[in-house]
């Protein structure tokens, strides 16, 4: 019985620890508030207007244009683009896509949603959704997973016909994060996130312009509560979890077969 009081109670205790690590990994990225929130989309990768996860983006634009947004995400996140486009009245029927692409500018696959819609003739709005793979603190350099930085969204219309071109449409543009956690993680991170703007230093000196010394000018735009370290995960809470209900099982599993340790009563005679 003893024993048993003492697994309960070491039970008890890991499960309220591990608690807050496995809260942490389920729920997505808070809203934050909208009032920041740019009103216009850039038209080019250079120019692309910088939104935050849980913002609410919105452009006027024309059928024809690209519209352009940019948004961090970290490692261990799921990043889920949603797009709403308002069409004119008088349209023949258009297709719309979200493309999103890395800090690369290499374009990342879609796990699920409903990257490209076309609208039947007449409706007044169509809806697109991205669901990205899960952002990896690290990869290898061949590969094309996608990592902590800096992502874009492309909204744009495709195939259309010369009556549909140079129609007004809104969009709006939302992006919201899931935390995965120690599911997702790996052993390694980056040196730095792939975020864009890079600036060189003007040397003083002519040696030091032989040199052709470079600084990294890294963007404004980040997660709200920076940059991870990519080595900390909820998969060290679950790993001294098993660690110590491994020992208590050991335990348990000593007392229970070396027995009471006390000699066996012999009869009187025997």
């Amino acid at each position: 019985m003893r024993f048993t009081r003492m697994f309960g109670t070491a039970l008890l205790m890991l499960g309220l620890a591990a608690a807050p690590a496995a809260a942490d990994s389920t729920p997505s990225a808070s809203p934050s508030e909208d009032g920041g929130a740019p009103t216009e989309a850039g038209t080019s990768f250079r120019t692309a207007a910088e939104i935050d996860q849980g913002q609410t983006a919105t452009a006027n634009g024309s059928t024809g244009d690209f519209l352009y947004w940019s948004f961090p995400a970290d490692g261990g996140q799921r990043p889920e683009v949603r797009a709403t486009v308002k069409l004119p009245e008088a349209h023949t029927g258009e297709t719309w896509q979200v493309d999103v692409y890395d800090g690369l500018r290499r374009r990342q696959a879609c796990q699920y949603g409903s990257q490209t819609r076309t609208a039947a003739p007449g409706a007044g709005t169509v809806e697109l959704a991205c669901v990205m793979r899960t952002v990896r603190a690290w990869s290898e350099p061949w590969a094309n997973d996608p990592l902590p930085g800096t992502y874009y969204v492309r909204l744009s219309a495709v195939g259309l016909g010369t009556a549909d071109r140079g129609l007004p449409v809104d969009a709006e543009v939302r992006v919201d994060a899931k935390e995965i956690g120690g599911a997702a993680a790996v052993d390694g991170s980056l040196g730095e996130p792939l975020v864009p703007g890079v600036a060189v230093e003007s040397a003083n000196s002519a040696e030091e312009e032989e040199e052709d010394s470079a600084a990294a000018v890294l963007s404004a735009i980040e997660p709200e509560d920076g940059w991870s370290s990519g080595w900390w995960s909820d998969r060290w809470v679950w790993t001294g979890i098993g660690g110590v209900l491994a020992a208590l099982a050991g335990i348990g599993g000593y007392r229970l077969t070396r027995g009471s340790g006390r000699p066996r009563h012999v009869p009187p005679g025997a």
